[in-house]
Formats: C-alpha cells, structure tokens, sequence
C-alpha cells in the first residue's frame, strides 16, 4: 500500500508509504492520493488532514524518476495532474486545513506538496528544495507558482535558481514554517495545531480557508464582499449560536457541524 489513508476522532492521516523508494511518488501513488483528496472532500466528518512520509529519512523525494517511462519534460507538463503534485500543491476545492508533518527531506514535488498545505511543522532533521533544475527539469506542478508567493522574493529566487536546499531552520527564518521540532517532538507539536484546529467550530475553519484560497487575488475590499458559499452556510450555522451560547455559558462548545 504506497498511501495509508486513515481517519479518527475527526482527523485524516494521509502517510506516503514508500520509504525504500524515499516516500517517491510513482503513478500508482499519485493516483491514490488524487482518489483520497476527492474522498476527503466529500466527507463532512473530517475537521482536519495531518499529511506525512512513513520513516524518518523522507517526507517526500518528489517523482519517482524510475517510472516515467522515456516521458519528455513537455509531454510530463502537459499531461493533467488535477490540484497540482500529488493532487495537493495547487488544490483550490479542499476547505478542510492540511497540516504537513515534514518528518524528513522534502524535495522536488514533496516540497510542492509541503507548499500546498495549511501549516508546516519540521523535523530539525528535515531539509527542502526544488533540485529539479540540476536535474534538467522545471518545478512544475506548484513550486515555481507557490515558493514565490510564500517567502521574500531574493530567498525564494536564490533557491529555485541554484536548486539549493534550505534547512528546517532556514524555512523557519524564512517564514515558511509554523515550528520545527525535534523528530521525536514531531508527533506531539502537531497534536498541539490539532488541538486548536479542532477546538474551532469546523464550518468556520471551512469558511476561513475558502475565503483565503479563493480570494487571494482580489483586493482587501473585494475578497471582504465575496458571498462565499462556506461563509453563508457558516453564518447560518447552528454551531454560530453553539458557540455564543456557550461562551455565554462558560463552557466549552460542543460543535455539530451544521
């Protein structure tokens, strides 16, 4: 099974699990992971998606370049890869926050999936970068799009134009990650998001996220007058008078999603 898919007490664990191969992923595994965003998509009982690689040695090495089969770097870009690599780098129609758990090297299209997520916490073990120009390739499918967007400009420029990897440490100087841990840390850093992420009434998460994806290209004012269709259904949610109620009532909420 090169994807482990498992959901409890409302969180989806989504492990790439081939560790022999660097948690690389081949076609059988890209396929997988589009099958299981789709499936998270349509599942109200999830509140949040904690993204990882099996081991300790690698998140995600990108492609696995012993499957492309003679494939030209034109015919891998023009082929449809729906939400970018892994079906997560460029995902506008996922509402529910995506944690990564970089527990190790994430490079190539592992970094794009890292830069497709929410919130980031690292291993201090863990290193990231986009190699492929050193390989003769592009980063395609999110890293050129979404590096440059999230870290100042010279950072991100100094990396994709040498192919250089950063440390854990210098994605957190760069503003790129939410912590970095210890590895055996790692596990206990995330269940602290978690924690916060599960104590906020999930279709005000949805709505939250939604509006960021969707409205990052407008202005202030016009991102503010967008009728969402998260937003109206979570200001007409039960869980808006829950969660006034219970404040009111000096108790925690009890959310019902709806």
């Amino acid at each position: 099974m090169s994807v482990i898919f498992e959901v409890a007490d409302h969180v989806a664990r989504v492990t790439l699990n081939r560790p022999e191969a660097m948690n690389a992923v081949d076609r059988a595994t890209e396929a997988e992971l589009q099958r299981i965003w789709t499936e998270i998509e349509g599942r109200r009982d999830i509140r949040a998606v904690v993204l990882t690689g099996a081991g300790t040695r690698a998140f995600c090495a990108g492609a696995d370049v012993r499957d492309g089969d003679g494939v030209t770097g034109l015919e891998y870009w023009a082929a449809p890869r729906p939400g970018g690599f892994g079906g997560i780098a460029l995902r506008t129609t996922l509402d529910i926050p995506v944690i990564a758990r970089v527990n190790g090297h994430a490079l190539g299209g592992g970094f794009e999936m890292v830069l497709g997520c929410d919130l980031i916490v690292a291993a201090d073990t863990a290193t990231m970068g986009l190699p492929e120009p050193r390989l003769g390739r592009l980063p395609l499918d999110g890293g050129m799009a979404l590096l440059q967007r999230q870290i100042p400009h010279r950072m991100a420029m100094g990396m994709m134009l040498t192919g250089r990897r950063i440390t854990a440490a210098e994605a957190l100087a760069f503003h790129l990650l939410n912590g970095v841990v210890p590895q055996d840390g790692l596990d206990a850093a995330v269940d602290r998001w978690l924690e916060g992420i599960l104590a906020c009434a999930p279709l005000s998460v949805r709505a939250i996220k939604q509006s960021v994806r969707r409205t990052a290209h407008l202005s202030a004012q016009e991102a503010q007058a967008a009728r969402l269709p998260a937003l109206i259904e979570a200001l007409q949610s039960k869980d808006q008078d829950e969660g006034v109620r219970a404040f009111m009532e000096k108790r925690k909420p009890v959310w019902s999603g709806t």
